[in-house]
Parts: structure tokens; C-alpha cells; sequence
């Protein structure tokens, strides 16, 4: 099982030490941003996002409730798991993260282990909410059906022939339909880790899922291929409001 990779965001160098290396001790990977610019660039799009984020709502470039209201808006963040951490004494500013969307806060000074317990109760709220909601989960783009919690793609109620890993490439386009994904980010989010930029393997394999989900692969409508950019999934392809002959 891989390891849990949290993203603590604070500019207290003292106390991400100290929570880092605790966390650490638990098994767990930790990356550390002192400001919301660094912790942006730990969550942009494509990148493996981390399991959790440890959010301190007081940055020296800004709020952390703006990078919470951000990545709530975000469909690939939505539900990232985000723990604030807040050294104001009023009330008004948890409430005011709660509200924005954070799961849970936890007020300056704390306890390493109060912090891990309640990551821990995050995590676990989290996988069976996901659990749920793939099972549940059925993407529609036209004429075509990605069943998230059925692993299946169907055009016109047929089910599509795809390998386990052409239907994960699906998957990622349909979870970003609309937006260009490039090669690269579309490896980052199946694998994990950064590919070489000349590695062609995302090429043979969208051109045979196109073949099982084009009425004509060669004139595709679905996936879309935007010169020097990657690939999109169009929401709804032109003339796709009818059943294929």
C-alpha cells in the first residue's frame, strides 16, 4: 500500500518541523509550502494531488481560506480532504472555513498526535465517501456512459471494449472533460509520477479507445486532439444527439 502524502502549508518553520518529522514517524510522506504561491504549485492540475491538506489560514502572501475556496471550485480538488490549521482566536474565521468547504480545524498550539488522529478520521470519512461516490457515479457525454463504479463505458447502451488501463485514461479525460490534458498530465494522474515527453504510449492508447468509442475513429468527435496541447473530452460532441444507424 503506498504511503499517505500530506501537504502541510504553513510559514512556521519550527512547527512544520515538528509536524513533519512526526508524520513522518507514521509511516507518512510529507511536502511543505510556507506560502499560498508554493502551495499552489503543489496543486496544480495534472500533478498527483496529496492525500490530505494541512492549510494555516494565516500566509505571508495571503489567506488560506482563498486557497480553500479555490480548490473547492476545482472538480479535481473538490474533495481533497483540507484540515485548517488557525492560531485567531475568533470563532467567526473556523466558522468561515467550514463553511468554505474545510473538513475539520484545529486551533494553535496542538499536540502532533491530535493532528495525526484527526488526519486519520479524514482520510477514513474520505475513502468511504469515494467509495460511494464512484459506485454511484456515472459520467454522461452524449451518447456515451463512463460508469465509474462499474469500471464500463457505454455508447448507446453497448458496452465499449476497453483494457482496465484504457478505461483509467477515459476516466481521467471524462473527470477533466472539457479541458486539454497533456500527455504528461494524463501519466502524472494514471501512474503517479512524470513521464518522458517523447514516451508515445498515451497516443497508441487513445487511438484505441477511440476505436471503441468513435462512429468513425478516423474523424474522432469525442476525444479530440488539440495540435501542441494533448487531448480533450468534449461534454457534448457536435451532432451527437442521436443514436448512431
Amino acid at each position: 500500500m503506498a504511503a499517505v502524502r500530506i501537504l502541510l502549508v504553513d510559514d512556521d518553520l519550527r512547527l512544520t518541523a515538528m509536524v513533519g518529522d512526526y508524520l513522518r514517524q507514521a509511516g507518512w510522506q510529507v511536502e511543505m509550502a510556507g506560502a499560498l504561491s508554493s502551495a499552489r504549485q503543489h496543486l496544480v492540475l495534472g500533478r498527483p494531488l496529496p492525500d490530505a491538506l494541512v492549510l494555516d489560514l494565516m500566509l505571508p502572501d495571503g489567506d488560506g481560506l482563498d486557497l480553500c475556496r479555490d480548490l473547492r471550485a476545482r472538480p479535481d480538488t473538490r474533495h481533497l480532504p483540507i484540515l485548517m490549521l488557525t492560531a485567531r482566536g475568533e470563532p467567526t474565521d473556523r466558522i468561515v472555513g467550514l463553511e468554505l468547504g474545510a473538513d475539520d480545524y484545529l486551533p494553535k498550539p496542538f499536540e502532533p498526535r491530535e493532528l495525526l488522529a484527526r488526519l486519520r478520521a479524514l482520510l477514513r470519512r474520505a475513502n468511504a465517501a469515494q467509495q460511494t461516490s464512484d459506485a454511484a457515479e456515472v459520467l454522461r457525454f452524449g451518447r456515451l456512459e463512463i460508469d465509474l463504479g462499474a469500471r464500463a463505458a457505454r455508447l448507446d447502451g453497448r458496452i465499449c471494449e476497453l483494457t482496465s488501463y484504457q478505461f483509467q485514461l477515459l476516466a481521467v479525460l471524462a473527470r477533466h472533460a472539457g479541458r486539454v490534458l497533456s500527455r504528461d498530465q494524463i501519466m502524472d494522474a494514471l501512474k503517479g509520477h512524470p513521464q518522458e515527453a517523447f514516451d508515445r504510449s498515451i497516443d497508441v492508447h487513445i487511438s484505441r479507445i477511440r476505436a471503441a468509442i468513435e462512429d468513425d475513429p478516423k474523424q474522432p468527435r469525442r476525444i479530440l486532439t488539440v495540435r501542441g496541447a494533448g487531448y480533450l473530452l468534449a461534454r457534448q460532441p457536435a451532432g451527437d444527439g442521436d443514436p448512431a444507424p
